[in-house]
C-alpha cells in the first residue's frame, strides 16, 4: 500500500527543513512553507546554500501568525514577525528569472540575518496576493508560488532514494533533495509516471520531473559538500537527459486540506 511516511516544510528559503506529522495546505501548498527569503541587500537576488552552505545551519521556527524565530549557532534566537505596513516596506527582490516587489523584515532581522550570512543581507516575506506565476507552461492560471525555485510542492519516493543510495553504495539522506512529501510502497521512481494523487480528502497534481544541482551535494547535517559530489555524479549516470538531472516530481496542491503522516495515497492518474 502506498503511504505518506514524511512531511517537510522550509519557512525560509534554502535553510533547515521542519519535520511535520501534519501540514495544512492553502494557496500557495504547505502553509507556511518558503514564504521568507533571504536576499543581498544591494541587488535583492535571492540567497541559497549553493553559493552559501552554512545557510543549511540556520533553524526557523514557524508560528501559526507565519511569523518566525531564528536561531543558529553563535547566534542568540530572535523572533521576525510578518511585515505590517506592506506598500512602505517594499522591496524590489530577484528568484531566478522572476523579479517581484515584497515586503521587506526591517532592520532588526536585517542586522541578525547580514552576521550569520557575513554580508549586508535583508530577509523578506511573501503574501499571498504577491506571490509569482507558475512557470510558464505548468499548472492553471490560478496555480501561484511563493518563493520555492519553480513550483510550491515537491515529492519524492522512498524507494527512489533507496535506489540510488544502492548504487552509491552508502546511505543519502532524503533533506539533500528538500521534498515536502515522502512516499512509501511504491517502486523506484513510480512516481514519474503519476499525474494526480489524493492523500486524505486533497488532491495534488504532479506537473514535472525535478532537475537537480550541486546544493544536493551538501550534507544538510553539517553543510559540508561531497568531495566525490555524491549523490550527484551517480545520478548522472542514470538519470540525466536533454543535459538536466532529474529526481522527484515537482507538483501543486487542489486546497485546502489537511494531510499527516501515515496517511494512504491513492494515484489518480
Amino acid at each position: 500500500m502506498l503511504r505518506l511516511s514524511a512531511l517537510y516544510r522550509y519557512p525560509l528559503k534554502s535553510c533547515k527543513a521542519d519535520s511535520l506529522q501534519q501540514a495544512s495546505f492553502d494557496e500557495l501548498g504547505m502553509t507556511g512553507d518558503r514564504r521568507w527569503m533571504l536576499v543581498d541587500e544591494s541587488s535583492g537576488r535571492f540567497l541559497t546554500q549553493r553559493a552559501l552552505p552554512h545557510m543549511s545551519q540556520l533553524s526557523v521556527l514557524w508560528h501559526a501568525d507565519d511569523g518566525v524565530t531564528l536561531s543558529a549557532p553563535g547566534h542568540e534566537p530572535v523572533q521576525i514577525a510578518v511585515p505590517l505596513n506592506v506598500e512602505d516596506n517594499l522591496r524590489g527582490v530577484t528568484v531566478w528569472r522572476d523579479t517581484l516587489r515584497v515586503p521587506d523584515a526591517g532592520d532588526e532581522a536585517a542586522r541578525w540575518v547580514s552576521a550569520f550570512i557575513g554580508k549586508p543581507t535583508r530577509m523578506v516575506h511573501v503574501p499571498k496576493d504577491r506571490a509569482r506565476f507558475m512557470p510558464s507552461g505548468y499548472g492553471t492560471a490560478d496555480d501561484r508560488v511563493g518563493f520555492a525555485d519553480g513550483f510550491p510542492l515537491l515529492l519524492i519516493g522512498q524507494s527512489s532514494l533507496d535506489d540510488l543510495s544502492q548504487k552509491i553504495g552508502r546511505p543519502q539522506e532524503m533533506l539533500r533533495f528538500r521534498p515536502n512529501l515522502v512516499v512509501e510502497g511504491a517502486p523506484a521512481f513510480a512516481e514519474d509516471g503519476w499525474k494526480r494523487i489524493r492523500i486524505g480528502d486533497l488532491e495534488f497534481r504532479l506537473l514535472k520531473a525535478c532537475s537537480r544541482c550541486i546544493l544536493t551535494t551538501i550534507d544538510p547535517a553539517t553543510g559540508q559538500r561531497s568531495e566525490d559530489r555524491e549523490p550527484l555524479s551517480t545520478l548522472k549516470t542514470y538519470r540525466e537527459r536533454e543535459g538536466e538531472v532529474w529526481f522527484g516530481q515537482n507538483m501543486v496542491s487542489d486546497g485546502p486540506g489537511v494531510i499527516e503522516v501515515g496517511m494512504p495515497i491513492e494515484v489518480l492518474e
